[in-house]
């Protein structure tokens, strides 16, 4: 069982690999470039980011494990609740989001173009994530 999710790890990093040649987000790693040509693919966006928020948990260097997307797309007009919109953008991550896939936390904001405008006339803005908290305990302090 877990060789089989060792493989199957392994054969998604291969794929995302070869399609981060193709497209590029400024710089980020496989799975954000990854994350990133999805999003732009399935909503047309009129504003995406996707931040790497991994360097605030207890996590190796350079790990991409949690992220933070905001995406600004008509194609939201249906999707009435903000749960509704999270489920699009989870069944389009759903590789990176799945148990054996290499993304551990994903906190989502997802608006039409016209809730974002009301957003930013109001001075309003995304923040990062809070730092975290040491999860369960069980991991060794990051110093």
């Amino acid at each position: 069982m877990l060789s089989n999710a060792i493989g199957r790890r392994q054969h998604y990093f291969r794929s995302i690999m070869s399609s981060a040649t193709r497209f590029s987000s400024g710089g980020g790693g496989p799975v954000s470039e990854a994350i990133t040509t999805k999003l732009q693919q399935a909503f047309s966006p009129t504003h995406l980011e996707v931040r790497n928020e991994s360097h605030m948990h207890n996590v190796p260097q350079n790990s991409e494990t949690h992220f933070k997307v905001i995406v600004i797309s008509d194609k939201f007009k249906d999707a009435k609740t903000p749960i509704k919109r999270h489920r699009l953008i989870n069944e389009t991550l759903r590789e990176e989001v799945a148990a054996d896939g290499p993304v551990h936390a994903l906190s989502i904001v997802a608006m039409t173009p016209d809730k974002w405008q009301a957003k930013l006339d109001q001075g309003e803005s995304v923040g990062p994530s809070p730092n975290c908290r040491g999860g369960d305990g069980s991991l060794p302090p990051k110093h």
